[in-house]
């Protein structure tokens, strides 16, 4: 029964529902105009988009005004919107509700030899273009093989290759006439009374036809039968070729002239609505969500695995802090019962130290003089016993590490991602952060990160002061600047190698500008804020036993808990909890780009067991590693809390040579550099994690 409303219970916040932050119900009457937006182009294969308008073989906006909007304007962006690429321009396709049109011309673009060449590199790469309507994007239509039910994938090809039957060579054809079908129904409560509709589908068939055979309005004679493709292919001028280099053996490629030639390619376009009463408005995305009953049955295999590996290191858990918390009582129970029986003995002993007759008499031969008594033996041995491993250190355990310059500043960067994390789970287990907010989960995410900063500067402040530092304001700067900097220095040097190759994925001048100001004026001061009032008006962390002034010598330590070797084996098993999750996460964002991941609330319970993992691992890594009398344990526990990032980062080179198709060296390292910096962010955090649960373990057991 509890199973059952538990499965529920996820079900219901892994999908769309009817929150739509940024995006409210939008109703249509008959013969109202309908906007038509562009976007860019992008592709599975590379990590480079382009701006719809910026390719050389579409028609480019009249600036004649459509549905009361000039075309070629530029719709405003979130800060998340432009992060991913998005260039949202209004375009000059003419749709009103209900009125079918089967065809329509827009427009004859002619193009040179080099945008024919960029062109065919575009379909060769698999681009596929994204229209919005209604914030819908336009997609392509599928069926499943059983023919059970239909779903979306967003984009549409721009065209397709085949090869000739003559020659054998590839040859490239452009899909220049579109057939757009919106799905309507009625519109709910008052405004479906009123004659209201309401788009629930966006669907986008391509056709590509020769420039010939058409009518006086530039429209195909034959549109619904068989046509010859429109060909990418300009006849090579040798003429002008040998001309040109008449002296020389030598004759460029026809791709690199530039004689003036140019392929006209005419566009046009149908559009068809269609009454659709199965779909309703706010479970109109579902359709995106491909293969959403097979994805189901894996996300729950993904959270048995979890539950698992998590039951087994709760019962190691358990084990410890059995032997050391309440092994502790019951030593400290007997230490008190044993010095008082010895109180009793001793006061009933004479003062001249002489046996009395009775004990004479009953000592016989069986005491030898001198003979040790057994008691106090076994006292002695459980005592030595008692003060070997962990409890020897409990005069260095609390040393300040080395670096502690750096230690606070990272660890208060890493509350910041804490924060940051847990509200966007949160958000998106409810609903609030979804597709139709385009751009909503970075644009959320940085804000949440920038919000958090007076946390950064509180708790940094406070670990600061208790390693008795003593240039607070420093500690400020340092915290405010360092890992906020390392990420937007990654960020800037990479964006200058997309600036080179002109894609959409290159963030312009102004962004950076934002996102500096953002950084500077809002995140500084509330990190100033936050350490202000935890130097002043916070006590420093305090600690349950003295340092000694000399540091205790470390004993020769095993392999195991070497740092390399401990980081290693302590990562696994946290990524032994996420790795199935982390398959439909990696496919949404590299390998499927069509698609959108949408089970936040799978994302939220993994997550969730993956943090328990992560703090069960550092407090068994930590129990061993001062068993091994080693006290050095601040750096180690965040190292070892951080330690599945690194099999994480191996797992992204094993997903991109085994899964991927990406080709070229900018999309390559583009693809590596972003997954470094996602690791770098998640073993902050996770590392954050480890330290305050190390931080916590040995505050208790020396407590």
């Amino acid at each position: 029964m509890f199973g059952d409303r538990f499965r529920q219970c996820i079900l219901h916040t892994s999908s769309i529902r009817t929150l739509h932050l940024g995006w409210s119900i939008r109703t249509y009457v008959d013969n109202e105009a309908i906007p038509l937006h562009v976007n860019k182009v992008y592709s599975d294969n590379t990590q480079l988009q382009y701006a719809y308008y910026d390719l050389p073989s579409v028609c480019p906006p009249s600036g004649e005004k459509h549905a009361g909007y000039s075309s070629g304007k530029r719709v405003s962006l979130n800060l998340g919107e432009v992060l991913r690429g998005d260039r949202i321009m209004t375009s000059d396709y003419d749709l009103a509700m209900g009125q079918d049109n089967e065809c329509r011309y827009l427009c004859s673009h002619k193009t040179d030899r080099k945008g024919v060449k960029w062109t065919k590199e575009l379909i060769e790469d698999g681009y596929v273009v994204e229209w919005i309507v209604d914030n819908l994007p336009g997609a392509t239509s599928f069926v499943t093989p059983d023919k059970s039910h239909k779903y979306y994938a967003a984009g549409f090809k721009m065209g397709y290759k085949d090869f000739s039957p003559m020659t054998g060579k590839p040859r490239y054809f452009i899909h220049n006439h579109l057939i757009l079908v919106l799905r309507w129904r009625k519109a709910p409560s008052k405004a479906g009374d009123r004659g209201g509709k309401v788009i629930v589908g966006f669907e986008v068939f391509t056709k590509s036809i020769e420039a010939g055979h058409r009518d006086r309005d530039g429209c195909p004679q034959d549109i619904h039968g068989e046509n010859e493709g429109m060909e990418l292919y300009l006849a090579p001028n040798t003429t002008t070729l040998e001309s040109k280099y008449a002296h020389s053996s030598y004759l460029p490629p026809e791709e690199e002239m530039n004689d003036g030639t140019k392929l006209s390619i005419p566009y046009t376009y149908s559009v068809y609505f269609k009454e659709d009463n199965r779909v309703e408005w706010s479970r109109r995305w579902d359709l995106y969500f491909n293969n959403q009953d097979e994805g189901n049955s894996i996300h729950w295999l993904a959270i048995i695995n979890s539950l698992v590996i998590s039951s087994l290191l709760t019962a190691v858990v358990v084990m410890i802090l059995a032997k050391t918390v309440v092994g502790d009582g019951r030593r400290r129970s007997k230490d008190a019962n044993t010095e008082e029986g010895k109180i009793k003995l001793k006061s009933k002993k004479p003062k001249n130290g002489t046996k009395s007759p009775r004990e004479i008499a009953t000592s016989g031969l069986l005491e030898q003089e001198g003979e040790p008594d057994l008691d106090d033996i076994s006292s002695e041995e459980e005592f030595v016993e008692d003060i070997t491993g962990w409890k020897l250190l409990h005069g260095d355990v609390f040393r300040a590490p080395r670096f502690t310059g750096f230690l606070a500043p990272l660890l208060g960067s890493g509350t910041q991602l804490v924060f940051m994390a847990c509200g966007l789970l949160s958000l998106s287990t409810f609903g609030v952060l979804n597709p139709s907010f385009r751009g909503g989960f970075v644009s959320v995410g940085v804000g949440l990160f920038i919000f958090a900063g007076w946390i950064s500067g509180y708790f940094s402040a406070r670990i600061y002061k208790t390693f008795n530092g003593a240039d607070w304001r420093s500690n400020t700067l340092v915290t405010a600047l360092l890992f906020p900097g390392v990420l937007f220095s990654s960020l800037f040097i990479l964006n200058l190698f997309v600036w080179a190759q002109a894609s959409s994925t290159a963030l312009p001048f102004g962004t950076l500008i934002s996102i500096i100001a953002l950084w500077l004026l809002i995140q500084l001061p509330l990190v100033y804020v936050g350490s202000w009032y935890g130097e002043h008006y916070c006590a420093p962390y305090e600690h349950p036993t003295k340092t000694n002034s000399v540091a205790r010598q470390i004993p020769d330590q095993p392999w195991y808990t070497k740092p390399i070797y401990s980081v290693l084996l302590a990562g696994l098993i946290p990524f032994a909890v996420i790795f199935i999750e982390l398959l439909f996460v990696f496919r949404s964002i590299w390998q499927d780009k069509s698609g959108y991941y949408y089970v936040f609330g799978f994302l939220s319970v993994v997550s969730f067991v993956n943090i328990v993992a992560v703090i069960e691992v550092t407090i068994v890594a930590t129990y061993i590693q001062l068993c091994a009398e080693n006290y050095h344990w601040w750096w180690q526990s965040i190292f070892t809390g951080a330690g599945s990032a690194l099999w994480i980062y191996m797992y992204c080179v094993w997903f991109y040579w085994t899964k991927l198709h990406i080709s070229g060296f900018i999309s390559g390292m583009l693809f590596f550099c972003y997954c470094g910096m996602a690791c770098a962010v998640y073993g902050l955090l996770m590392g954050t994690v480890g330290f305050m649960t190390a931080y916590t373990f040995v505050r208790r057991i020396y407590g």
